[in-house]
């Protein structure tokens, strides 16, 4: 006689009074693929003396004006937020601040000028892409026009720098410590007969702070995209630490991290080189007058934006980012050679938008320094993680409190094969019926407890390049 096939979580078997007893079963309710709403937490450093949030607590983001209030106006972390919510208004937002390092050094560069001015005229100054008029009267001095700019520069205070006149120099000071500074863009536009100006970048900045700490703060928040500012060796060094643990077989909160480099292609392909991972994504945009921690901040948001974590995501636009100098652009050259060492172009495309090439992971190498193309698409491992999450919430869901006998296997491969092909109906993996054979379920041969399964995923590629050949017919 076989077994009952019925089981109760609350009706007991024991009972004599008569009745008709009925309970409520919601393990088969959900039957179809869960959602995959993409979280951002992005990691910058505020002002201790002006912020209301406090260092390494995360905090939901939702508008510019609240990130000024509460990491302080013109900080990084404020910044960081204006840029991602601009590239994704409705973007899910977390940012968790860090204080500048005690022992870091401001970023500082100079306006040295020249003068008097002989003729009346604008005098335009560039910090970032942030463009500051002046106007400069027939026989201004430099003291006087270095005082007027500081006056122009003091009203702005979204600004990263603040402007200090000593006659006729002014000093730019960024009002965070740390390497970030130096990436602050100082430009200066004038025709004004008699007048005229010397720039010295920024530079000098150092110390960058720790970020392992905010890392561990929000290390069981479930954030599905981390963007970290920063390009030091122990900053990614912590977020490729931190990716792995959270994103491991035990914690299963599978993310990914973004970061961006403006310099020269050489530089920017040692940084990917040092990562090598799959769950880390690096921007490239040479020449952008825009902070590395804002490109990084507006890439993840637009990654966000894209739920389906197979659909590749080429030529999305990046808003809010500038349109960088014809001399900056990169070649096609150029491209292929950053794509081939992990890196994931930005290129200025038809009406002045700035867009992604194809976006990849910096992950290019075994562990025994071998060419490996199997985690290069980053929506290769945002793949995996969904296929994960929908396998293992539809176990969990259909076997709360199952009991392991022979048949539970069985069972459970139903499930899982469930779980695949509605995976195949939504185009995010596909050929299941040609691998379910290697689909197995089966009990673990030293704990009789556990039940191990083997499941073959091939997951949808992007259509990334299409060739043809015309042939000409006379």
């Amino acid at each position: 006689m076989a077994s009952p096939n019925i089981s109760f979580d609350q009706i007991p078997a024991s009972i004599r009074k008569p009745g008709k007893y009925f309970e409520f079963n919601t393990k088969l309710a959900v039957r179809t693929l869960p959602g995959n709403p993409q979280r951002v937490l992005a990691i910058g450093q505020r002002f201790s003396d002006t912020a209301n949030q406090l260092a390494l607590t995360a905090i939901d983001i939702f508008s510019d004006e609240q990130a000024a209030q509460a990491f302080g106006r013109g900080s990084i972390a404020h910044l960081m937020a204006r840029a991602a919510i601009n590239a994704n208004p409705y973007l899910q937002l977390t940012m968790v601040a860090v204080d500048d390092n005690a022992a870091g050094i401001a970023a500082s560069g100079t306006l040295t000028f020249s003068g008097p001015a002989t003729s009346a005229g604008l005098l335009s100054v560039f910090i970032g892409t942030v463009r500051i008029d002046v106007a400069v009267a027939a026989g201004d001095d430099q003291a006087k026009i270095a005082a007027n700019v500081q006056t122009a520069l003091s009203k702005l205070t979204d600004l990263p720098i603040v402007a200090s006149a000593a006659k006729e120099v002014l000093t730019l000071t960024a009002r965070n410590k740390g390497s970030l500074g130096n990436a602050i863009v100082v430009k200066v536009q004038e025709q004004i007969a008699g007048l005229g100006v010397t720039v010295v970048p920024m530079k000098g900045g150092a110390g960058d702070p720790d970020i392992a700490p905010a890392l561990a703060a929000v290390a069981s928040g479930g954030h599905q995209i981390i963007a970290n500012p920063y390009t030091n060796d122990a900053a990614l060094t912590a977020l490729r630490t931190h990716l792995d643990f959270v994103s491991g077989p035990l914690e299963q909160r599978g993310a990914i991290g973004v970061i961006a480099a403006t310099g020269a292609l050489a530089d920017a392909s040692t940084i990917a080189a040092k990562l090598d991972s799959g769950r880390i994504t690096a921007a490239w945009y040479r020449g952008s007058v825009k902070l590395p921690s804002d490109i990084a901040a507006a890439y993840a948001a637009v990654i966000a934006s894209e739920e389906d974590p197979a659909r590749p995501l080429n030529t999305l636009e990046l808003p809010g980012l500038d349109v960088v100098d014809l001399s900056s652009r990169t070649t096609r050259t150029e491209q292929e050679n950053a794509l081939y060492n992990g890196l994931t172009p930005l290129e200025v495309s038809a009406g002045n938008r700035v867009q992604i090439v194809r976006a990849l992971s910096t992950y290019t190498k075994d562990a025994q320094g071998v060419d490996d193309v199997s985690l290069l698409d980053i929506t290769t491992i945002r793949t995996l993680d969904y296929v994960r999450k929908a396998c293992r919430e539809r176990i969990a869901l259909r076997f709360p409190r199952e009991k392991l006998s022979d048949r539970t296997p069985s069972k459970v491969r139903s499930e899982l094969l469930d779980v695949l092909y509605k995976l195949e109906e939504l185009e995010i993996i596909e050929q299941v019926d040609a691998n379910k054979a290697g689909l197995i379920v089966e009990r673990d041969l030293q704990d009789a407890n556990r039940l191990d399964a083997k499941i073959p995923v091939d997951v949808v590629n992007g259509l990334h390049i299409f060739a043809g050949r015309i042939d000409l017919l006379l």
